[in-house]
């Protein structure tokens, strides 16, 4: 749910029951500085996620990365099997390499069809 379409019986809810509890005369902006407080609620609450899924990411790459070299070092023999099948996975992307350059214009052309066909599917059909 995005900030901008707030859940309007929600808000009246909300609104009423805080115009109940408001004996004060009810100042003009008063709609308006409360759709404010719900944004930035809102936006908070999708901040606090995005930070949490980053936080998570890191320390998922730094657990990766240390048991990399715990199995590096405990298992020298996998990591020099290891080193060995990086060399020929490296030799094998150059070979790649050189076949796609001689047909680089008809991967082009498949290329632009796949993401067109994606963007097709994927692409809402009209603003809701």
């Amino acid at each position: 749910m995005s900030a901008d379409k707030l859940n309007e019986k929600k808000f009246d809810e909300m609104l009423r029951g805080a115009l109940r509890w408001y004996s004060a005369p009810v100042p003009a902006d008063f709609a308006e500085r409360m759709l404010k407080q719900i944004r930035e609620a809102e936006e908070q609450r999708i901040l606090a996620r995005v930070i949490l899924q980053e936080r998570l990411a890191l320390a998922g790459c730094i657990v990766l990365g240390i048991i990399t070299v715990v199995v590096a070092t405990v298992f020298p023999s996998i990591a020099g099997s290891l080193a060995e099948q990086v060399e020929v996975f490296v030799a094998k992307i150059s070979q790649a390499i050189e076949s796609v350059s001689y047909l680089w214009q008809f991967y082009t052309v498949i290329a632009g069809m796949f993401g067109f066909a994606v963007y097709s599917f994927v692409e809402p059909v009209g603003d809701s």
